[in-house]
């Protein structure tokens, strides 16, 4: 959320921020019940010093031995009157926060202007896609033929995109949650984290999901519970309504969990295999700093969710993303694109996010700065996919396929298979 008074204070540069996101807003809303909500406190106050001094004249009264009864009489309709101001200035104070829910993130000064995601900037690539001898198959037809994913048998459960992983399937998905969190606990420095997979709506609204995204969301009929739909969410909110020492700062979490998302604006996308599932697994991290660190720990952040697919020999780029693709609460994004043989492409496998002040404002989480006698200030919070596990699976299956439908197994992960070095029929 952002701040209404640098809104108020910085409308050039926030309606130019609205125009890069392609977000259409009409600042008079605010404008118009900021002028409001000013109107009713100069009142409130008003009557709140005349109450005062007649009060203090109804006490000399009393002293005096006079009949103070009108005078009282009077003070208690403007004690009525101050009641029906509160209660109005927190019906416009509710709608002023209900605005100021639904309005992005500021752009941090480095996140490249462009109108949608063809204007993303590649920042940097790493290793060279395979040169096949043959034509690779795609992840799904690679699992069928292994036995180690059925589709049919997630549509049968569930419905459509949902998966069953089996055997080998399973097995190569839990080595890669194991992989990953003991990179980022053991050599990143994160604290593993087993958080709720349901979480309430409030801590949805913390970092920003609702109530912008609630069609993207599974929420629990006749409940204040919602599905998670990344990690991010209830490591973020961990410290929500707190106030920290600058001291215990930099925080660091991970965690594995299932995460859950409708794709309720992506229908046609990637409807085969597991690309776009409405159950997935994923690693994420979550970092809370202090503003002066922030952009320094997102490139650590950046770089920890690199060292993943560095570490399985997986070729992909870093992409800063444009202001007409980032997302709704960051101030800068890379995204992490995975080469995949069968669609000749990168695809997006991790996004990594510097969301400012924004979610600490919507949760309340501030620090206090050391020895400074400066007030709490809103702490910086990052967050960033360390990484997708489907999606690894993937790209393992596509970039590791031999010609006679074997799959070898990445070298980093052969540990946490006993030692099995390949996929066979």
């Amino acid at each position: 959320m952002l701040d209404l008074k640098w809104i108020l204070a910085n409308k050039d540069e926030f309606a130019a921020c609205l125009k890069h996101r392609n977000f259409e807003f009409d600042l008079s809303i605010l404008e118009n019940l900021d002028l409001e909500r000013r109107k009713i406190i100069g009142q409130t106050e008003e009557l709140k010093a005349k109450r005062n001094e007649g009060s203090r004249r109804v006490g000399a009264a009393k002293r005096a031995g006079e009949d103070a009864s009108a005078l009282s009489a009077e003070i208690k309709l403007m004690g009525d009157e101050i009641k029906a101001l509160d209660d109005k200035l927190a019906g416009v104070e509710a709608e002023l926060h209900k605005y100021l829910m639904t309005i992005p993130n500021k752009l941090s000064s480095t996140t490249p202007i462009g109108k949608d995601e063809s204007e993303n900037v590649v920042v940097r690539t790493w290793g060279t896609p395979k040169d096949f001898a043959f034509e690779p198959k795609p992840h799904w037809d690679l699992a069928e033929d292994l036995d180690i994913i059925n589709f049919d048998k997630g549509v049968m459960l569930a419905q459509s995109r949902f998966a069953v992983l089996k055997g080998m399937g399973a097995r190569l998905e839990r080595a890669l949650v194991s992989f990953m969190l003991d990179l980022h606990t053991q050599k990143h420095g994160y604290t593993e984290i087993e958080p709720p997979f349901m979480v309430k709506g409030e801590i949805l609204e913390g970092t920003g999901q609702l109530p912008k995204f609630a069609e993207d969301l599974y929420k629990i009929e006749n409940e204040d519970l919602w599905l998670i739909p990344t990690a991010e969410v209830p490591l973020t909110n961990l410290m929500r309504e707190s106030i920290l020492d600058e001291s215990a700062l930099p925080l660091y979490y991970t965690a594995y969990t299932a995460c859950f998302r409708r794709e309720a604006g992506s229908a046609g996308r990637d409807v085969r295999g597991l690309m776009r599932q409405h159950q997935f697994d994923k690693v994420e991290m979550v970092k809370i700093c202090t503003p002066e660190t922030s952009y320094d720990e997102l490139e650590k952040l950046t770089h920890d969710a690199e060292e993943v697919l560095q570490l399985l020999n997986l070729p992909y780029r870093v992409m800063a993303l444009s202001s007409g693709d980032i997302g709704f609460g960051s101030a800068k994004t890379y995204d992490l694109e995975v080469w995949l043989p069968s669609q000749n492409q990168y695809r997006e496998i991790s996004s990594c996010s510097n969301c400012e002040d924004f979610q600490a404002r919507r949760m309340n989480l501030r620090y206090r700065p050391d020895g400074k006698g400066e007030k709490p200030r809103y702490a910086h919070t990052l967050n960033g996919s360390g990484i997708a596990v489907g999606r690894t699976l993937i790209a393992i299956l596509e970039n590791y396929q031999t010609q006679d439908g074997r799959i070898i197994i990445p070298d980093a992960l052969v540990p946490y298979l006993n030692g099995l070095k390949e996929i066979r029929k």
